[in-house]
């Protein structure tokens, strides 16, 4: 352990800030396919007794009509975090019908032509247009099957009493506001270190459906009739497989400081794309079908592992609110569902994630170099198209290291954050959670990827077989617990607000579409 992080984690022991410590705060957004009985990707429009996919707080859709997305309140209780969304999915599962969800984070069965994949549709209103345009853009830019993927958002932030503390410890003069701002950035900057890690540990999606790398050109191995794979990989979603974009590949996004992450972003929103430029923002019919021609629509386009987030106000730009309150919690964005498990995650993983994420936030993180950036990068794709390869190398400080020798490096350096959280909240939670990761290192064969393939082959090497058998098992653990009449009363009454919030931002408008893109692309 370095002196520094040793000094970090002696002050944050303190009996003062051990209130701070048990204020963490952790949202999960967690996304499924909706799917029919047969197995293939829901041509149904998003249930109406969900609500509004527009403005329902913990129900809606991402990119496809059927890709619905569950969205926990914020809190500081993991308990509650999961009980939250345990409750979200009963409710959800008492509304589909004869409807199923995925269990897997790469899609179902996709229809032949990618037109009959249904784009997410909000109303007629600005705000709602606008979202149903930018994800039209995604067709037009990355075509619809790879925006068909699923995952689990995990949302992190420290109280802001702890980084108080640190700030006077570090003895810096900037304002509370731009001091936790640079610190989160500095959490990114090792995130992108370390988050192979992760990859290794979480990934669960070494397999996929032949159809969605329809006459795409790859390297898997035929898994089965109608199934793909690679024997080491660990989360093909995660891999230029997935969340494939040769446009942004060029793309060069600073972590180094608040300010070049903010000026990455409006540059990549600002410069024109000749390829999306001969597409124009509208079509042949002259309808809208994408919001700008530049690199990025807006820059939630941009695909990364975690974003530095401020929750926005209505109408207003996610750099934009950067820019004027700084950083305020942080998104992982890179966690496959687990398909063993009905909610797709599980405490034990919230508090692993809590214990890195802490790590992340108190080791020392200086600026990243080109090299070390594209190093990282190399690391985290190694890892995820052949991470369980046995001696598989990665790239550490320059030279050559093996994965699972680092890994174990990673978990000793992290134990005394686990052992701080434990001491704050009472428990052995987080120290437990990390010995469960650490057999994971010490055997392979215990990670989610190896589980997926060992249960893929008892079913006859068919990946749709056990996705299938996945998703109708956690259909029936949801639906043989019902919700209370007071917490289905509860859930209603939101769908039913939903609804009315939506109808009353579109008697709301009084400016036209146009101007309205115009207005929110010149903040």
């Amino acid at each position: 352990m370095s002196p520094l992080l040793k000094q970090r984690i002696e002050l944050l022991s303190q009996a003062a800030l051990q209130d701070d410590l048990r204020q963490a705060m952790h949202g999960i957004e967690k996304e499924s396919l909706r799917i029919d009985a047969q197995g293939t990707l829901s041509q149904q429009p998003h249930p109406p007794a969900w609500g509004s996919a527009l403005t329902h707080p913990s129900i809606t859709t991402d990119y496809s009509e059927a890709l619905v997305e569950l969205i926990t309140p914020v809190t500081g209780d993991i308990d509650e975090l999961f009980g939250e969304l345990d409750r979200i999915h009963r409710f959800v599962y008492s509304e589909l019908g004869d409807e199923l969800l995925w269990t897997e984070s790469m899609p179902c069965i996709l229809p032949a032509r990618d037109d009959d994949i249904p784009i997410a549709w909000y109303g007629t209103s600005n705000v709602g247009m606008l979202k149903h345009v930018y994800r039209r853009g995604l067709a037009v830019r990355y075509g619809k099957p790879m925006q068909c993927i699923a995952g689990i958002h995990y949302n992190f932030s420290l109280a802001p009493g702890l980084w108080q503390a640190l700030q006077r410890q570090d003895g810096d003069a900037r304002s509370a506001q731009d001091y936790q701002s640079e610190r989160y950035v500095a959490l990114i900057r090792n995130f992108r270190r370390y988050a192979w890690l992760l990859m290794y540990l979480f990934g669960a999606s070494p397999a996929l459906c032949a159809s969605f790398l329809q006459g795409r050109e790859h390297q898997l191995q035929p898994l089965g009739d109608k199934g793909l794979y690679l024997p080491h990989a660990t989360s093909l979603r995660m891999s230029d497989l997935g969340y494939n974009n040769d446009a942004q590949s060029g793309l060069s996004v600073c972590y180094n400081s608040l300010e070049s992450y903010i000026a990455s972003m409006r540059k990549a929103i600002s410069l024109p794309y000749p390829r999306y430029a001969e597409l124009g923002t509208h079509d042949a019919d002259g309808q809208w079908q994408q919001l700008n021609t530049n690199l990025l629509q807006i820059e939630n386009e941009f695909y990364s592992s975690i974003r530095p987030k401020r929750v926005t106000r209505s109408g207003e730009k996610p750099v934009q609110a950067l820019a004027e309150r700084g950083v305020e919690y942080v998104e992982v964005r890179c966690l496959d569902i687990d398909p063993f498990l009905p909610l797709g995650i599980e405490p034990a993983t919230a508090y692993f994630l809590d214990s890195f994420l802490l790590f992340c936030a108190l080791a020392e993180s200086p600026a990243m170099s080109d090299e070390e950036c594209r190093t990282s990068s190399e690391n985290f794709d190694l890892t995820v198209m052949r991470g369980r390869e046995p001696g598989l190398q990665l790239t550490r400080k320059g030279q050559p290291c093996e994965l699972l020798t680092w890994g174990e490096h990673l978990l000793d350096n992290m134990a005394a954050c686990a052992a701080l959280l434990d001491q704050a909240h009472g428990t052995r939670a987080y120290s437990d959670s990390l010995a469960r990761q650490r057999a994971k290192l010490q055997d392979p064969a215990l990670t989610p990827s190896a589980r997926v393939l060992a249960a893929i082959h008892e079913q006859g090497d068919s990946f749709f077989r056990f996705a299938m058998d996945q998703s109708e098992n956690h259909r029936d653990h949801f639906r043989s617990r019902p919700l209370s009449d007071a917490e289905q009363q509860h859930f209603s009454e939101l769908a039913r607000q939903s609804l009315a919030d939506q109808l009353a931002l579109e008697q709301g408008d009084t400016l036209d579409f146009d101007t309205y893109v115009a207005r929110y692309l010149a903040q």
